[in-house]
């Protein structure tokens, strides 16, 4: 038996979009599940279990933003990709802060979606037989891909957590963003350094004591960061 086809779900008002994104996600190979309407794919974001979410921003019934919020509010860690046309880096920091993995910028050609669709795809397979990273008073278990603090759950994007798996399985060495960038999203990652920058403070209001004084997530200057602190098992 082959693999199952992995699910991606499609919220975009604009017709000729959706339609287009839709023929060309199932002839790659996926199943494709779509809807014009923000309240619909918020219902269809919890009852058909997507594996990824194409989401638009501007959606009518409710935004593409405050969709992203509400299944992250909710625990969901479904990846998603949110699809825009706003050119400001601004936007594609909110779009982050709010719990996205990925954006692509309208227009955009087939080829750069999928690859992007595939990239994010990967960034949930284990790299290491590590059970559970622990530093100061957290523990990251890798097989639940859950992250607790002080005995309580901390909600944690698949990013967010990619990316603290990564430090912690790198810890105490110095790594440039280019490298982070690079060995957590691949090469196919189209993301800029103020992106990672802005996953890097998300980390630290979550584990840190003060986040203006990290201890465990440190900036190295003219380089990039280090993680100290962490122990695997």
């Amino acid at each position: 038996m082959g693999e199952t086809k992995k699910k991606i779900l499609l919220v975009e008002d604009d017709p000729s979009i959706r339609m287009a994104v839709e023929e060309n996600l199932t002839f790659a190979g996926y199943e494709a599940v779509s809807c014009g309407d923000g309240r619909e794919g918020m219902r269809l974001a919890t009852e058909a279990k997507p594996d990824l979410i194409l989401l638009d921003i501007m959606l009518p019934g409710m935004s593409g933003y405050e969709i992203c919020r509400k299944l992250r509010d909710a625990g969901q860690a479904v990846p998603v990709i949110m699809l825009t046309a706003r050119q400001e880096e601004f936007d594609k920091l909110h779009g982050f802060e709010m719990g996205a993995d990925d954006y692509v910028t309208k227009p955009f050609s087939i080829q750069e979606l999928l690859a992007r669709i595939k990239a994010v795809l990967l960034r949930g397979r284990g790299r290491t037989g590590v059970k559970a990273y622990r530093f100061a008073n957290c523990v990251l278990d890798m097989e639940s891909r859950i992250l607790q603090r002080d005995g309580k759950e901390v909600t944690l994007t698949r990013t967010e957590f990619e990316l603290l798996a990564y430090f912690c399985a790198n810890d105490g060495k110095a790594l440039s963003r280019d490298q982070v960038m690079n060995d957590v999203w691949g090469t196919e990652y189209y993301g800029t350094q103020r992106s990672l920058d802005s996953f890097v403070a998300n980390l630290r209001n979550k584990i840190e004591r003060k986040a203006g004084k990290p201890e465990h997530i440190l900036t190295v200057h003219g380089v990039g960061y280090k993680f100290v602190g962490s122990s695997a098992s």
